[in-house]
């Protein structure tokens, strides 16, 4: 009992430090128009910004990824959070471009030691048959959390200048290092139920593991996406569709929000489902969704009038669907022993073909025609995504039931 309410807590710490990492990330993003009026750069350099902080968060994670396989993971976590927390503190003495590049970049390899490490953490304290909804818990806090920071930001940027919400979106972080430092460290493999093989439990075989591949590749063009769309949507609909700012922010943040929370969880329970049919049912139901979501976005981007929010909430909904099937799918296709290198691997992958660049492929476009050409690169990424996940069913792992592993949560 007392392990089953270690592993429910840890869930609730790491899903709220999921939450906060998301809020301080999306923040700039809110009010980044406001930003722009003051610092004087292009789209294509504030677009840098985020390419910069990712390049900081690969770098970063796979050095992460090494240390967490070999010492306790919850000592990273916890100084991972408090650095990220006192850059985005640092935010509100931040008075050029410059500074705001460099706050940025720390930022990401704050974020690289938390996000690198607890899909790992928790899939040692939950079941492969599981984690579908569990992950569904954990990364609905990916968009809630965005959502969160486009309307902390878009109000309080918009009422007390852009410099505030930083102030406020640095505490939680710290407050919540200290939740986590209490929470025991479990034992690595603990909850796996798959067999061990040199694909699955070396770096070498991780080389040519399909399932971990197709998973990481479908993942980095729903991330490309995603990217784009969360950095580039509220000036979109400020710039183009002459939304006031703090409106667009409140709008599309409160679609996030629900899509986050709603979408995110029925993509874990449907890809759970689907795993009693199929193997491949985590791959099945995000290729499925990505498929769906090419028209949605188009509509989105391209609609003028009633149907414009609407296209927009389904186009997002598809895509956020993913989040937890793809985890899953990811954290199944490796064994414990290396499964912190491997989500690092799989991190570097994601933000290399994903988000890393394509808001600023998105804003060297838009200064070289329309911000609405520049979201096409998001249009074809998905495409692609949904032909590798469709094609990667073949190599997913056979996950034992609930009824065959005799197990339970914790």
């Amino acid at each position: 009992m007392a392990q089953k309410n270690y592993a429910r807590t840890a869930l609730v710490v790491l899903s709220l430090l999921n939450f906060f990492n998301y809020v301080d990330r999306s923040v700039l993003f809110a009010v980044q128009p406001l930003v722009q009026a003051e610092f004087k750069r292009s789209d294509a350099e504030f677009g840098f910004l985020t390419t910069a902080f990712f390049i900081c968060y690969m770098v970063a994670a796979p050095i992460v990824g090494w240390f967490a396989d070999r010492y306790p993971r919850k000592l990273i976590m916890v100084g991972g959070a408090v650095v990220w927390s006192i850059a985005t503190l640092l935010t509100a003495v931040t008075f050029n471009f410059d500074q705001l590049l460099l706050r940025h970049t720390i930022v990401g390899i704050g974020e690289a030691t938390f996000v690198t490490i607890a899909p790992s953490f928790l899939a040692d304290m939950f079941p492969e048959h599981q984690r579908g909804r569990i992950f569904g818990i954990f990364y609905l806090n990916i968009g809630l959390g965005t959502a969160a920071g486009y309307m902390l930001g878009g109000y309080l940027g918009h009422h007390f200048g852009w410099r505030t919400p930083f102030y406020i979106g640095a505490v939680p972080g710290f407050l919540l290092a200290i939740a986590l430092w209490f929470i025991p460290e479990p034992q690595r493999g603990a909850s796996d139920h798959l067999q061990k093989t040199a694909e699955r439990g070396t770096l070498l075989g991780l080389t040519r593991n399909g399932a971990f591949w197709t998973a990481t590749l479908g993942m980095a063009m729903v991330t490309f996406a995603l990217g784009g769309l969360s950095v580039w949507m509220p000036t979109f609909l400020s710039r183009v569709r002459k939304v006031p700012l703090d409106e667009a922010n409140l709008i599309f943040g409160g679609i996030t929000a629900f899509n986050a929370v709603v979408a995110t969880l029925f993509g874990g329970w449907l890809g759970d489902r689907a795993l009693d049919k199929t193997a491949g049912g985590y791959y099945l139901v995000s290729g499925i969704s990505m498929l769906l979501g090419i028209p949605a976005m188009i509509l989105a981007v391209y609609t003028v009038g009633p149907l414009m929010y609407p296209a927009m909430f389904a186009a997002e909904f598809l895509l956020f669907l993913n989040n937890a099937p793809l985890n899953a799918a990811v954290v199944n296709s490796v064994s414990a022993t290396i499964r912190a290198t491997a989500i690092a691997v799989n991190l570097f992958t994601i933000h290399l073909l994903g988000d890393a660049f394509s808001p600023t492929l998105i804003g060297y476009i838009s200064d070289r025609s329309t911000l609405q050409k520049g979201f096409v690169a998001a249009f074809v990424a998905i495409g692609l995504g949904a032909a590798v996940l469709v094609w990667g069913m073949r190599f997913a792992p056979e996950i034992p039931t609930e009824k065959a592993a005799g197990v339970h949560a914790g």
